[in-house]
């Protein structure tokens, strides 16, 4: 068989960028945040998964801090969603808490999530099996805590890029 006529083998799938990191305070988590902010572009998606109180919304709280955006990141849960535009020539923050709604992507088609992505950072909490087909290039990132009755505020975060957009991700840059 001639090399030349054989055909090229698929691209390889990019390997996920995976950091685990501990987080010992709502405020640290909320410097998280913050840290991210220095990474995150417009058009990417982060999917935060966690416990009730595990600190989605804290986190979250900090990247629009640094984003730079307008108004106070608070829990979108009964408004399902909440866009913070920016202050200054970042991109806008969209804000879902996708807990109380049950279906996939359809469900969510009247937040028009994939009109906003391309000009956006959009950040979806319990957005799993939910946001996934937005695009194939995301972050999840898992908050783990104590649960029951506890004061532990030791939370253990993992952050996993997917996609070719996250493969060369420095995401260790985001441990302090």
């Amino acid at each position: 068989m001639d090399e030349a006529a054989a055909p090229e083998a698929p691209a390889a799938p990019h390997a996920p960028a995976e950091t685990r990191l501990t987080v010992t305070s709502p405020e640290r988590m909320r410097d998280l945040g913050l840290r991210l902010a220095g990474i995150v572009r417009a058009g990417d998606l982060v999917m935060l998964s966690g416990e009730l109180g595990a600190g989605k919304t804290t986190l979250t709280r900090g990247l629009g801090e640094g984003l730079g955006v307008r108004g106070a990141v608070t829990s979108p849960t009964f408004v399902i969603a909440r866009v913070h535009p920016s202050l200054g020539d970042g991109p806008p923050l969209v804000h879902v808490d996708a807990y109380r709604l049950g279906g996939g992507l359809d469900e969510m088609e009247d937040l028009d999530l994939d009109v906003s992505l391309p000009e956006s950072v959009v950040v979806v909490e319990w957005g799993e099996g939910k946001v996934e087909e937005l695009t194939e290039d995301r972050l999840q990132v898992v908050i783990h805590r104590a649960v029951g009755d506890t004061s532990d505020e030791v939370r253990h975060v993992v952050l996993t890029g997917l996609g070719a957009r996250w493969a060369d991700a420095d995401l260790e840059k985001l441990a302090d």
